[in-house]
């Protein structure tokens, strides 16, 4: 009897270090010596800027009559004209009637800006809108896997997360990776950080841009992780009572 309960203790704390505390999976945690979580920096938010390869969206109105018949438009004396158009290997893009312009390196006001500027030296009056059409980003791993439309400027972490309906309860909180792509094909840049930490917010790690990956690895030790205290105390219940069965079974055997 002695060694049952023993038996029993022993399995009861291994099972209890295998619950998900708040410690584990909790968000916003305050650094300390317990819990050993890192000490972010903070850095400014830098805009995106517009790489190789990728797809802008322009939109040009006018008033201009002339130019609404060469676009193809109704007789209206206002023109909208949208199209996407990808930008070239030496970071220039072709649109109608003008040379091609440069817009690798710039955000998205300064390329509307330049647009804007070319199209004004044939048409007076053109106002334009640029937006970056493959505004998206991905999460794989132990997330809901998908790809994501990125709906506002500045949209952070938990923003992306919340998209897919936060990272599971065995996602590794501890080593999230951001994989992003940089310009003139050199080696994308992996970000790896701990999301549990409250120095996240404003670090480098805190904003999530176009093209970018987010990977939620699977912790080593999830397959023996319950979800909830619950959970464990049900599995306490049903190992203890298979356990007990057994034991009788076998002192009923040697009886």
């Amino acid at each position: 009897m002695k060694k049952l309960n023993i038996l029993l203790l022993a399995f009861v704390a291994v099972m209890m270090s295998s619950c998900y505390s708040h410690r584990v999976i909790g968000y916003l945690q305050e650094p300390t010596k317990q819990n050993r979580l890192p000490q972010y920096d903070s850095v400014a938010y830098e805009p995106y800027r517009i790489r190789v390869n990728d797809e802008i969206i322009y939109r040009l109105v006018t008033m201009d009559e002339t130019m609404t018949k060469m676009l193809g438009t109704n007789t209206s004396v206002s023109s909208q004209y949208a199209n996407s158009y990808r930008v070239y290997a030496d970071g220039t893009i072709d649109l109608p009637f003008l040379k091609p312009i440069k817009v690798q390196g710039l955000t998205e006001v300064e390329a509307q800006d330049t647009i804007r500027a070319a199209f004004r030296e044939i048409i007076p009056d053109a106002d334009v809108k640029v937006v970056l059409y493959n505004k998206y980003f991905s999460v794989i791993g132990d997330a809901r896997a998908s790809q994501y439309y990125i709906y506002k400027e500045k949209m952070n972490i938990f923003q992306a997360l919340a998209m897919t309906g936060d990272v599971m309860n065995s996602g590794d909180r501890r080593h999230i990776r951001i994989i992003r792509p940089r310009d003139n094909g050199e080696e994308p840049e992996i970000l790896e950080f701990d999301i549990r930490t409250n120095s996240i917010i404003d670090s480098k790690y805190y904003y999530i841009y176009p093209n970018d990956v987010i990977y939620v690895a699977r912790t080593p030790n999830s397959f023996y992780t319950v979800p909830s205290y619950s959970g464990f105390i049900g599995l306490i219940t049903s190992s203890v009572a298979l356990l007990t069965t057994v034991l009788n079974y076998v002192a009923y055997i040697y009886r």
